[in-house]
């Protein structure tokens, strides 16, 4: 008979940790997406398969092992008190998710929404930032995500990183925000500059390029309202 393989001397594709990151998390059955959490099994079985035992007298029942005490843990050859406390963890956690309701994402559909979310994040900066605000097609924020730091100059704001981003999070409507800490609230050639090769790469890759918002703290200014876009 062959010698008992450890996770190590799987195929990469089979490998839980390495599995979840190609695939994402839902690729992976329970016993695996608890093994990640056990880290190791015992020299007789992987933590796939001690996984696989574990849960099949709970009759493969998430709640059920959720009732499980450390100590009943305990009893699995490969499980000690870190493993079995990392275990009930994993469950409450999953039990707290149950109870709370989903965070509102806010709407950020006008300059004025944009502005008072940025703001927030910018007012105290004393060199100029380039944010990308990502949204669904509801204008509901999927992310906001910092792309330069110290200028916003065409050698500063990466129009390739900007899409790339874009794209992964699935974005459909894309606003640029950035912050002018003179206070001067009239765009720069740069400003104008950039504000175009972005406009052209949406509507290349058919996303909604909403507008370009400018912060300052007396106010902003906003290429859509001024027609600019």
């Amino acid at each position: 008979m062959s010698e008992k393989l450890n996770i190590n001397q799987w195929a990469l594709e089979d490998r839980p940790r390495e599995k979840l990151a190609a695939l994402g998390p839902e690729a992976l059955s329970n016993a695996e997406l608890l093994a990640i959490l056990i880290g190791s099994g015992s020299p007789r079985e992987s933590a796939v398969d001690l996984m696989k035992r574990v849960l099949a007298d709970c009759h493969n029942n998430l709640n059920t092992l959720g009732k499980l005490t450390v100590h009943d843990l305990c009893q699995y050859n490969g499980i000690g008190d870190a493993k079995a406390i990392t275990i009930m963890a994993a469950c409450e956690l999953g039990k707290r998710r149950q109870r709370e309701q989903a965070e509102e994402r806010p709407s950020l559909g006008t300059a004025s929404d944009i502005y008072k979310y940025m703001y927030t994040r910018m007012q105290d900066l004393d060199v100029e930032e380039a944010w990308i605000v990502m949204l669904n097609h509801n204008f509901k924020l999927i992310r906001a995500e910092r792309i330069s730091h110290g200028g916003f100059t065409e050698t500063a704001v990466d129009v390739r990183v900007i899409m790339r981003q874009a794209l992964l999070n699935n974005t459909t409507v894309l606003a640029l925000c950035h912050n002018h800490p003179s206070n001067q609230l009239r765009p720069s050639r740069d400003d104008d500059r950039i504000t175009q090769q972005v406009k052209q790469a949406c509507q290349l890759m058919r996303i909604h390029f909403l507008d370009h918002v400018i912060v300052t703290e007396k106010g902003y200014y906003s290429y859509y309202e001024n027609g600019k876009l």
